[in-house]
């Protein structure tokens, strides 16, 4: 069996961590954990593990949960997050805390089945760094839902220089070079399958078939996967602001072609139907660059306030407290 490259336990067996954030899931904490821990204790070679639990700034009793499992069994952590930070904050948290020479990041909804693991761990032990699940089907999703994240793979994976599985989540796993990695990138709009897939090394994909959400409500509706959108695409390539720049140029073209038209008018004293002096022409160029200096201003306004949020430097999360069982 290869060894992978990372830190090793006394008994030279590797150690796993299994990262969970968690945002109001308070009747997934017990069904989630019973079927982490289960797989878990059958992994083969039985390596010792943890399982890092990110309390969100849950308002329900996702915490209440979390402590009554703690108070019960081995091997648990819980991280409470002085607030809602998001998922991604949250998910970058939990990584941070957890030991692990193996990181699997996965979430709390039972929608990433926590039987995947094992198979994650075999690539692993082949000595892949990064194993990614790579969605054949998503059960209990509507075809809107289904349609726009299909667009949404895809105009990612055109638009940015990093190469991102399509059809693929935060469910994977990832070595400990990969983790240390991340730790160092403290950057503020995390975009996590994109800050893994640039790390390069070894990565692979293991196909499965995505549950329905055990219970509760998705945590991503259409406006927080826009700006999840936004922020992978702003994070990973600069083809948005060029297109400001091509929109200029094609602007200025089409006002060009134009003047020509209204100087051959003028030239040859005709006259198009419906024609009244001066108003038309007026009224199409104003609405047209008002309209590009708008998308334009936007964009640069996009990438400004990503400037903005990393200046100031501020924590990327507060944890409240660390308890351990």
């Amino acid at each position: 069996m290869r060894v992978p490259h990372s830190r090793r336990t006394a008994a030279n067996m590797p150690t796993l961590s299994i990262v969970v954030p968690l945002y109001n899931e308070q009747d997934n904490v017990a069904p989630l954990l019973e079927r982490i821990f289960a797989i878990a204790e059958r992994l083969e070679g039985t390596p010792s593990y943890e399982v890092v639990l990110v309390n969100d700034g849950s308002t329900d009793r996702t915490l209440e949960q979390i402590r009554s499992e703690l108070a019960r069994r081995s091997n648990l952590v819980l991280v409470n997050l002085s607030r809602n930070f998001g998922h991604q904050i949250a998910a970058s948290a939990g990584i941070e805390v957890a030991q692990g020479d193996a990181v699997v990041l996965m979430d709390g909804d039972l929608q990433d089945p926590p039987e995947l693991i094992a198979a994650f761990i075999a690539k692993w032990r082949e000595g892949f760094d990064v194993v990614y699940a790579v969605r054949r089907t998503r059960k209990g999703e509507s075809p809107f839902k289904l349609l726009t994240a299909r667009i949404f793979y895809r105009t990612i994976k055109r638009l940015t220089k990093v190469s991102i599985p399509v059809d693929t989540g935060d469910f994977r796993l990832m070595s400990r070079r990969v983790v240390d990695v991340l730790k160092r990138s403290p950057e503020r709009h995390r975009f996590l399958r994109g800050m893994v897939s640039w790390v390069g090394f070894n990565q692979t994909g293991v196909d499965y078939d995505r549950d329905e959400r055990l219970s509760g409500t998705t945590k991503y509706p259409l406006t927080k996967m826009f700006r999840f959108a936004i922020d992978g695409i702003t994070s990973f390539s600069d083809v948005p602001l060029r297109f400001a720049s091509y929109l200029g140029f094609i602007s200025s073209l089409v006002a060009f072609i134009y003047a020509l038209v209204v100087i051959s008018y003028k030239l040859f004293s005709l006259k198009p139907p419906g024609y009244t002096p001066g108003w038309a022409s007026t009224i199409v160029a104003v609405l047209f660059l008002g309209g590009v200096q708008l998308i334009s201003l936007g964009i640069l306004g996009e990438y400004i306030g990503r400037i903005y949020d990393e200046v100031k430097g501020r924590p990327l999360y507060l944890i409240s407290d660390i308890e351990r069982s």
